[in-house]
């Protein structure tokens, strides 16, 4: 709960939809996908989300419910065994299929995210969050391909996609990362010269899906 800028009734029922947070609302520069973000790691968990608020600059009140499990408690010296640190092979990881990939992202956690659950299927991974740390990291690190966000503060990744398509060809696969799916955002990005384009919030499933797709460019 908070004492913010609150909710009006006529944006209550689409407030977790992708996009549909009204602009006062908003982080300058912001896209409007954080409550649907939200909601969708909430279900994934089987669990739900609700908003309730009184009105404009009356605050807002969030509230997530998550189901217990109901396996019998397991000793307190071994509690990994209960909260997920044993996990199951990843479905996506399949040998002779690892690559080396850049995440750019200037959303910290976002990229820190991806490179964690692209590790864990056994791909090699870095991270950078602007793009002239970028550039130096894959000047660096040599990889097969970068996922790229486009909207970078200063240069953003159409800038980003223009020097490494200079330096490199096509022999790099770029792979943008927008919060954009519009047909004419995928114009821009297929002109720019990314072979795929991926809408956020994007899931592991969804890059893995794309990764897969890559021998017939290298």
């Amino acid at each position: 709960a908070d004492n913010g800028i609150g909710i009006a009734a006529e944006h209550m029922d689409s407030i977790f939809e992708p996009f549909s947070s009204p602009e006062s609302s908003r982080k300058p520069g912001g896209l409007g996908i954080g409550l649907s973000l939200t909601r969708k790691l909430v279900e994934l968990h089987r669990g739900t989300i609700t908003a309730t608020s009184e009105g404009p600059g009356k605050g807002s009140t969030f509230e997530v419910w998550l189901p217990l499990e109901e396996h019998s408690q397991l000793p307190l010296e071994k509690p990994t065994k209960r909260f997920g640190v044993r996990r199951p092979q990843a479905p996506f990881s399949v040998p002779g299929e690892h690559r080396r990939v850049i995440v750019v992202d200037d959303n910290e956690a976002a990229a820190n995210g991806l490179r964690a659950l692209l590790l864990h299927n056994g791909h090699e991974v870095e991270v950078a969050y602007d793009g002239p740390s970028a550039l130096q990291k894959i000047a660096k690190f040599n990889p097969d391909v970068v996922i790229l966000d486009i909207g970078l503060p200063g240069m953003d990744g159409y800038e980003v996609a223009h020097i490494l398509r200079g330096r490199y060809g096509v022999t790099l696969v770029l792979i943008a990362l927008t919060g954009y799916g519009q047909e004419e955002d995928r114009r821009r990005t297929k002109e720019a010269g990314f072979a795929f384009h991926l809408t956020k919030p994007v899931s592991i499933a969804d890059v893995e899906s794309v990764l897969k797709k890559l021998g017939k460019y290298n």
